[in-house]
């Protein structure tokens, strides 16, 4: 009888031996399951925020005039450029927040606007043996660095700043004039238009990089 009582008891504990197994298998997929979904998840975000990011160049490069052909979207970058110095210069000394937020705004935009023309548009100068206008206009991009440096360290609610803003406006407006009225619509009217497509994409290329 003890040993029948054994028996039972024993066969209990293999059933519920079974049953633990059975319990901790089910946990196990149940983790991997988590698991699985931890990673799908992480997955799905980072290609949403990378599909997020090119959304974001893409809107940046469009919407600064990348359309058209290559002149028509230097000319609205420019135009860009210009409206952020109007805000500047209607800024007050004690707004030294909006002063720097809108300096940070105009180098953005002025850096990308030199990454595409110094590495397409001017190249593209200086094989169409217009080498001289090429390096004349990298050089002034020289000074528009040197603006953007003093400005950034010049104290913002100084009266010399605004001050230095308009010098800095007037030299880049005489450089956009060459550009739009004599350089530009010369070399452009010498390219063909397959020329003038390939060199547009090439351009909107390196905004893109940096947009």
């Amino acid at each position: 009888m003890a040993t029948k009582t054994q028996s039972r008891q024993g066969g209990k504990a293999s059933s519920g031996s079974k049953r633990g197994a059975a319990s901790d298998k089910s946990a196990f997929s149940f983790g991997n399951s988590n698991t699985g979904i931890l990673v799908g998840a992480a997955v799905a975000g980072a290609a949403m925020g990378m599909a997020a990011n090119v959304g974001r160049k893409l809107f940046v490069q469009f919407s600064s005039g990348a359309s058209g052909d290559w002149l028509d979207a230097l000319k609205a970058e420019h135009e860009l450029a210009l409206a952020i110095f109007d805000k500047i210069e209607a800024t007050q000394d004690d707004q030294v927040q909006i002063r720097t937020l809108l300096l940070m705004k105009l180098k953005y935009a002025l850096d990308k606007h030199a990454v595409e023309e110094e590495n397409v548009i001017y190249p593209a100068l200086r094989q169409a043996n217009s080498a001289h206008d090429a390096d004349a206009l990298t050089s002034e991009h020289g000074y528009v660095k040197t603006y953007l440096y003093e400005l950034e360290a010049l104290a913002k609610d100084s009266p010399e700043w605004l001050t230095r803003v308009r010098d800095f406006r007037s030299m880049i407006e005489e450089h956009m004039r060459m550009e739009e009225e004599e350089i530009f619509p010369a070399f452009r009217a010498n390219l063909s238009e397959d020329q003038n497509r390939k060199l547009t994409a090439r351009m909107n290329k390196e905004g893109f990089k940096v947009a």
